[in-house]
């Protein structure tokens, strides 16, 4: 019967084109189709700015890392279907990002655009799924144009024949950054190739691009799956499409270039006024290092592309708010904290979404101190569940349960919505943020998680959590650490002292709770887990009450 219910309570979110999409998908796999016009012609451009490079180095061009993981080939031999691989790293195998690492030789990577030809026939697995299909059709592109060669025609009618594909298999069952993707790949397509077929890819992959930049797109410039990896990306995408359509001497007419625009320089400055004070995204729902550009590559690129002008440096204590996003920020020099109190993103595709309203990450000095826990992978399994659940996160776990009902790999069944969010300065080095969700709603008492995270300058963030309902209920209040941090328990709190012993923040924990070290996992990448530690403050009794605590940033003397 629970089962039942999870799968009732996911379902009924869903669109009725999506449900469509789904049986038509059952009923009606991929779409062998694949007549074209018997030239394949490209369209004559100048050459595009860069695009954005990969500088890793390139020791062996036969071993392939994607996801922290590592596989050698044969030279000259790729098992492009690697079953031993985890899904996602299959994805990446078949995704050809690489043709973007400059220390890769030109000669290898011809090497495997030839070898994927002749090894992955049409509907071959992995390499055939739409959104595979999306992001090689796009890198194949771009690395021919940036190459500024005409590729042979061995290659050229294979991607023909992979956008023929594309345009019969669109992800409707999905929606979301997939459509995006979808849209993206048709459209950068119709920029490349002349004729008919091009042509209606253009038309298709415009409209597509249209509706889902006013659907996903929020008035904040943020993107509307509330993931900092998956807005970045798609920042990435709008990015390159203007890119390819400034190409001065074909300048292809395009009435939504405006608009593309317009939501490329709100999505950058977006990006921009989320990041922590190193520099990177923080690692709210599903988002790691490592997949997205950096945001350093993200603003230079935006700066050829729009002659963005970036922030520059500002010492005085401010805050920003991403209201429709619900992200929310307090910047003092380089201390930072980051609030999610947002939706778990759109209800009919909350995939990557983990049960953290009310979490946030804050860094001392430049760097993280208190973290999200990150993602590890998208394969069924306890690395996966953790890194949804409340439990992993910066907030409050009621009785033990997720605000959102998180489960299997992507999905999300009852889930919490915030009640109020808002963040306010009412004089300088002040900063008071307040929000409330109804994740507990569902349980007996309907309790109310609301928070409070008031600012001090210099450095003193109180922290006032108010579980509001009826009945007894245990509480626990987590503080996920950076591994460069460790937690000691003395007379008075929790001093978290780096590896060299200094204190670098030092929390007074609520009266009322007892307090506790536990161990847990930090995955800052895919595929990376290291061990940290947890405070966790813990409640048991009846309800309303209030749960204070205090972060207080040290200052060793000189």
């Amino acid at each position: 019967m629970k089962r039942i219910g999870l799968y009732f309570n996911t379902v009924r979110y869903l669109r009725a084109r999506q449900i469509y999409a789904l049986i038509r998908n059952r009923l009606f796999p991929q779409s062998v189709a694949m007549s074209f016009e018997g030239t394949v012609a490209i369209r004559s451009v100048d050459c595009t700015h860069a695009f954005i490079v990969d500088r890793s180095p390139v020791p062996d061009e036969w071993v392939f890392s994607f996801l922290n993981r590592s596989k050698r080939f044969v030279p000259g031999s790729i098992d492009w279907a690697s079953s031993d691989m985890p899904k996602l790293w299959r994805y990446n195998l078949h995704y050809f990002d690489y043709l973007f690492q400059e220390k890769r030789s030109s000669a290898n990577k011809e090497q495997l655009i030839s070898s994927w030809i002749t090894h992955n026939p049409p509907g071959a697995g992995d390499a055939w799924e739409p959104y595979t299909l999306s992001l090689r059709i796009v890198n194949w592109i771009k690395y021919f144009r940036q190459s500024r060669h005409d590729p042979p025609d061995e290659w050229k009618r294979s991607l023909y024949h992979q956008v023929f594909w594309l345009e019969r298999n669109l992800e409707y069952h999905l929606m979301a950054n997939h459509l995006f993707k979808n849209g993206v790949a048709l459209c950068i397509a119709g920029l490349y190739f002349e004729g008919n077929d091009a042509e209606r890819w253009l038309a298709k992959g415009r409209g597509m691009i249209r509706e889902e930049l006013s659907e996903q797109i929020l008035q904040d410039g943020g993107h509307f799956e509330r993931s900092p990896m998956y807005h970045a990306i798609w920042v990435v995408d709008c990015l390159d499409m203007l890119n390819i359509l400034q190409l001065g001497s074909h300048s292809m007419p395009l009435a939504e270039a405006s608009s593309l625009r317009k939501a490329a320089i709100k999505g950058v400055q977006f990006l921009e006024d989320i990041c922590l004070s190193d520099g990177e995204i923080p690692l709210f729902n599903d988002a790691a290092a490592g997949i997205a550009p950096s945001t350093r590559d993200i603003l230079t690129y935006a700066t050829a592309i729009l002659g963005y002008v970036r922030s520059g440096p500002d010492n005085q204590p401010h805050i920003v708010c991403k209201e429709p996003c619900g992200y929310y920020v307090i910047r003092h020099d380089t201390d930072i904290i980051v609030i999610d109190c947002g939706p778990v993103g759109p209800d009919y595709q909350p995939g990557h979404a983990h049960a953290d309203t009310l979490s946030f990450e804050l860094a001392l000095d430049g760097r993280r101190v208190v973290v999200d826990t990150g993602v590890y992978d998208y394969e069924p399994g306890s690395r996966r569940a953790y890194a949804r659940s409340t439990r992993a996160h910066n907030t409050v776990c009621v009785d033990g349960q997720d605000q959102s009902e998180v489960w299997g790999v992507f999905r999300v069944a009852r889930r919490a919505y915030p009640l109020y969010a808002s963040l306010t300065s009412d004089r300088p080095g002040h900063a008071l943020f307040l929000g409330a969700h109804d994740g507990y709603h569902r349980l007996p008492g309907r309790v109310t998680h609301e928070r409070m995270i008031e600012y001090a300058s210099p450095g003193m963030w109180t922290v006032r959590d108010t579980l509001s309902g009826k009945g007894e209920h245990s509480l626990e209040s987590y503080l996920h650490l950076h591994p460069e941090y460790e937690p000691h328990i003395v007379a008075g709190g929790v001093e978290v002292r780096d590896r060299t012993g200094r204190v670098h923040m030092m929390v007074e924990p609520p009266a009322n709770a007892t307090v506790s070290i536990q161990s847990g996992f930090y995955f800052p990448e895919f595929g990376k887990e290291i061990e940290n530690s947890i405070i966790v403050m813990a409640y048991r009794g009846r309800v309303p009450v209030a749960l204070t605590y205090r972060m207080l940033k040290t200052v060793t003397p000189q």
